[in-house]
């Protein structure tokens, strides 16, 4: 099944030679809370340990180190809500490549400011990750720059699935994975090279309930456009663009389901990530605790939960900590 789609368990395995020594191998620990709570074992992957503070890296760099040399003395473009950009920007300059980001105004400004402080040139345009596309394009059409985007790309999907291949190997009787489900790069990745492994392990897509593009397509049969809100889980915003070519294919033959999460629901995965596995994670990188908590998880153990990404507003992981921001329906930045 995995091998007739547009990304196979060998192409993510030659992906994980290939980012070897560039990317780290993040840890994986059982929680205690979660498991008691409920009463199967529970795993974290502290992706969120990565280099760059998500799993973009993986993607990025892969992508990046595919490139030719001529492609990449061109430059790199990419759209992001933050941590793509961040990656790309790390991956680029890594090679001696330049990289471009464009962003919509939703993107919260310490992702901003990051991308800015690994030498990228960034530029802010629109509301929304479609309209950041827009500029894409255009430098890619009037500049010659080589895109590389966030999710729907072989070389970037493959990459994310490394990090399924880690899973599995650390916990070959995994019978759950949850994973934060946005374009789709990492749920498809993963998916992949869990399912190429072991078929029989359930992979869960994760999202927040205002503006899941993804869900949405995947209800409709097609690619569809929505429109996008703030929210606690910024980095799970943006569409999956109408003429998707890869991770929607691939989330609709591998996802075993997908599950929407409230902003309340999303905070309460922030604040028990801090409060009992002394962790600090962004909005979407709590989906997975947020929906254990929220018993919406059916079925037997062991579960995984990949705690994707640290790159929160520490401010305003600060407010969601303290309890002191209203949350339910309130700007998630």
């Amino acid at each position: 099944m995995v091998s007739t789609l547009p990304v196979s368990l060998e192409d993510i395995r030659a992906a994980a030679g290939r980012i070897a020594g560039r990317v780290i191998g993040t840890p994986m620990v059982q929680s205690a809370s979660l498991g008691e709570l409920v009463g199967v074992p529970v795993h974290l992957k502290l992706e969120h340990h990565q280099t760059t503070g998500s799993f973009k890296l993986r993607g990025a760099t892969n992508a990046v180190l595919s490139l030719s040399p001529a492609e990449r003395s061109r430059g790199v473009v990419a759209a992001s809500t933050g941590n793509h950009g961040r990656a790309l920007a790390y991956a680029a300059k890594a090679e001696g490549a330049v990289a471009t980001i464009c962003m919509s105004r939703l993107v919260p400004e310490n992702k901003v400011l990051e991308i800015r402080r690994l030498g990228a040139d960034v530029r802010i345009v629109g509301l929304s990750q479609d309209e950041a596309q827009q500029e894409v394009d255009r430098l890619v059409r009037e500049e010659g720059l080589v895109m590389v985007p966030p999710f729907d790309h072989p070389d970037v999907v493959a990459g994310q699935g490394t990090l399924g291949l880690e899973i599995i190997d650390a916990l070959p009787a995994a019978a759950i994975v949850l994973v934060p489900l946005s374009g789709g790069g990492l749920a498809a990745g993963v998916a992949a090279s869990v399912k190429g492994i072991s078929p029989k392990t359930k992979v869960i897509g994760l999202t927040m309930e205002k503006g899941a593009a993804m869900k949405a397509s995947l209800d409709a049969g097609q690619p569809v456009q929505v429109d996008e809100m703030p929210s606690l889980a910024d980095s799970l915003g943006g569409g999956i663009g109408l003429d998707n070519r890869v991770t929607f294919a691939m989330c609709r033959e591998l996802l075993d389901e997908v599950i929407l999460l409230t902003e309340a629901e999303i905070a309460a995965g922030m604040r028990h990530a801090y409060a009992a596995e002394r962790q600090i994670v962004e909005g979407a990188g709590a989906v997975g605790i947020a929906a254990l908590l929220a018993g919406k998880i059916n079925g037997g153990g062991p579960i995984v939960a990949i705690l994707s990404g640290a790159n929160v507003d520490m401010e305003q992981h600060r407010r969601v900590i303290s309890a002191t921001q209203p949350l339910d329906g309130e700007e998630g930045r």
